[in-house]
């Protein structure tokens, strides 16, 4: 955008050296009175067309249509597929900072190239579960996991509608938006369970019953 705003000042300079140096040379030919309708009420005189066919509010309609599926039913993570063989693997989340982490009062917390664990300052209080809701038997695994766990237990969808799952179990479901939470992880096969262990995370892909 700063690009284009400054070529558009760039053109508007050259205009108005350009017009404080010409010269009046007079009408060369006819000249004709522009007659071509302004763009906008062009515009406008399609918007009520299509407003009086139907069309506009059949277009509404669609949007509003797309707007709830994506919502209701997002799209499934992509690279994630029902376990094949169960495997468990390790996570460190310790990250090296990239620049200077200052508080409130802009003194220094940490300063850059400091390498940091988030576990120990925060530890994860529930299990984190991932799996696919269209999968009914990836649906039975999570509620045997969520009652051998009594509760301490996050569900993650990576496919199917998370609504439907909160109405039925009525607690809250959440989902892996875009697949940035399993990239992060690694995990490749779901359900898939992550838990602590010290300054680390666990993670195994649980086979589940044909």
């Amino acid at each position: 955008m700063k690009h284009w705003h400054t070529s558009i000042i760039g053109l508007l300079l050259l205009s108005s050296n350009t017009w404080a140096l010409a010269t009046d040379l007079g009408v060369i030919g006819p000249s004709y009175e522009i007659s071509e309708p302004h763009l906008l009420r062009m515009i406008e005189q399609r918007l009520r067309e299509k407003e009086r066919t139907g069309e506009l509010q059949r277009l509404a309609d669609e949007a509003r249509a797309r707007g709830v599926e994506t919502v209701t039913h997002p799209a499934p993570v992509a690279g994630v597929r029902t376990t094949q063989t169960a495997r468990s693997f390790y996570f460190d989340p310790s990250f090296t900072l990239d620049r200077n982490l200052l508080d409130a009062k802009g003194q220094l917390m940490f300063a850059a190239d400091t390498r940091k664990n988030p576990l120990d300052i925060v530890s994860l209080s529930k299990h984190l579960l991932f799996f696919d809701a269209r999968d009914q038997r990836q649906v039975r695994r999570a509620k045997e996991l969520l009652a051998s766990y009594q509760g301490r237990v996050k569900p993650i969808l990576t496919g199917g509608s998370y609504l439907d799952l909160m109405q039925t179990w009525r607690i809250p479901v959440y989902y892996d938006q875009q697949g940035l939470l399993t990239r992060r992880l690694g995990i490749a096969q779901v359900p898939a369970l992550v838990s602590q262990e010290g300054r680390r995370l666990r993670i195994d892909e649980l086979e589940i019953a044909p």
